[in-house]
């Protein structure tokens, strides 16, 4: 039996994960979110029951139920997964809707939001804490690191490296073979034909530095 999940984030990206675990009929205990304002309030019926540090509700994690951090910033879901193994010893779940195409070969870690329409293509390796929001596709070969957000409709062509942290935004093609650095940032719309390097942002067709 499925445990039910408790989502760390109440806000886009939590969201998406709400679609996706509830695409697979699994139950989601309710959200938790550092923005104070949004507790008490209820998303989809769910509610938003507290803090994320929240001791009462991690008791339940690895217990009770699963987690799965949607925090938005690469490093506050960096962080909240490290505290995550720390405190309660286990690994946050993928969040991979139904109507996703994983390919039985493609290799994933944990954490990961696979959103609808979304395919990850076979022997395509998938890091932990990464989010592949709707229509997105990896293909063959590519290789995600950690932390890693590619936006709506985009395209990672064959044996393309992305990098831990970084951030592709929506309707971009980037090129096979192409290496996008650490914590590197692609406008959206961009097609990356040239390698991007560490903490580099570009933009355009071809994409240029900004």
């Amino acid at each position: 039996m499925i445990q039910p999940v408790i989502i760390f984030g109440a806000g886009l990206t939590g969201k998406l994960a709400l679609d996706a675990f509830a695409s697979n009929d699994v139950v989601v205990y309710g959200f938790l979110d550092d923005d104070a304002s949004a507790h008490g309030k209820e998303i989809g019926e769910i509610p938003v029951l507290g803090e994320t540090e929240n001791d009462g509700f991690l008791k339940l994690i690895g217990k009770k139920c699963d987690a799965f951090i949607a925090a938005e910033s690469a490093k506050e879901r960096k962080f909240l997964m490290e505290m995550i193994i720390e405190k309660r010893k286990v690994m946050p779940v993928n969040a991979i809707h139904r109507q996703a195409l994983v390919s039985p070969y493609a290799l994933l870690g944990h954490g990961n939001l696979i959103s609808a329409g979304a395919g990850v293509s076979a022997f395509a390796r998938i890091g932990n804490g990464n989010l592949i929001h709707p229509n997105a596709v990896v293909e063959t070969n590519a290789v995600l690191g950690d932390g890693v957000q590619i936006g709506s409709g985009t395209v990672i062509g064959r044996e393309a490296e992305i990098s831990d942290g970084a951030f592709i935004g929506a309707g971009c093609t980037v090129i096979q073979g192409v290496k996008i650095g650490k914590n590197a940032s692609v406008g959206a719309g961009s097609v990356v034909m040239a390698d991007v390097p560490a903490n580099g942002k570009v933009f355009g067709v071809p994409a240029k530095a900004v």
